[in-house]
């Protein structure tokens, strides 16, 4: 199994990618210096293994008051209780609330492995097109883009003149029993080009870098779709 590693000052790998069980979507932990945040929370069965790997990278777990869920599916939101019961506060957007607190299965899409879900009240509501949260001394960006499902967002951090954007699940794929819309699709990503990021940390395929692979990695799914 992979150790888990820095990608850029202030953003880690801690899930996923071979850090944790296969069905895990990625799970990235933000340090705000004084406060962290993890980016999504793995299907649930790997939480014990995703705060080792934080405790491994040096960081007080004890320090995570936020988990940002990007979407409503369970290899992203399946480890929210855990988290919470922690003490982590679960932040999503309004229109993921029927998949992320009422545990609707057909959004939570849950079946496809073969998992319950147990639902989760939702502390922090994002509403509307962009929305920040602070961490620590670092502001994660909070962009609506919808498409994959109805609610789903795309964090960004800016580090030290470094845009960091975590575009989970922007491959996909799509399914209209979850509320899938491509044509809100393409207009998010183009949302995320205009970002202009130089590193994409993706929900299941790990990290591209720099801007331009960036930019190409989106492009080829807006051709692919098309």
């Amino acid at each position: 199994m992979k150790k888990p590693g820095k990608i850029v000052e202030g953003v880690y790998l801690v899930g996923g990618q071979g850090l944790t069980d296969m069905r895990d979507c990625c799970v990235y932990l933000v340090d705000g210096g004084t406060e962290l945040a993890l980016i999504d929370a793995g299907l649930g069965y790997s939480c014990g293994d995703i705060l080792d790997n934080i405790k491994k990278l040096g960081f007080d777990t004890s320090l995570i008051k936020y988990v940002i869920a990007t979407h409503g599916h369970i290899d992203h939101i399946g480890g929210l209780s855990y988290f919470q019961s922690l003490g982590a506060k679960v932040v999503g957007h309004a229109l993921e609330l029927d998949a992320i607190s009422k545990g609707m299965a057909h959004l939570t899409a849950e079946s496809y492995y073969g998992v319950n879900y147990q639902p989760v009240s939702v502390d922090l509501v994002l509403s509307g097109e962009m929305q920040d949260v602070a961490v620590g001394n670092l502001t994660l960006h909070c962009l609506f883009t919808p498409g994959h499902t109805p609610g789903g967002i795309s964090p960004y951090v800016d580090l030290d003149g470094c845009r960091v954007l975590f575009g989970q699940d922007i491959h996909g794929p799509f399914n209209a029993s979850w509320g899938s819309d491509l044509e809100k699709w393409e207009i998010s990503m183009k949302k995320l080009i205009d970002l202009k990021a130089d590193i994409l940390c993706e929900g299941h395929f790990g990290i591209y870098q720099p801007a331009a692979r960036v930019r190409q990695y989106i492009e080829h799914y807006l051709d692919q779709y098309a």
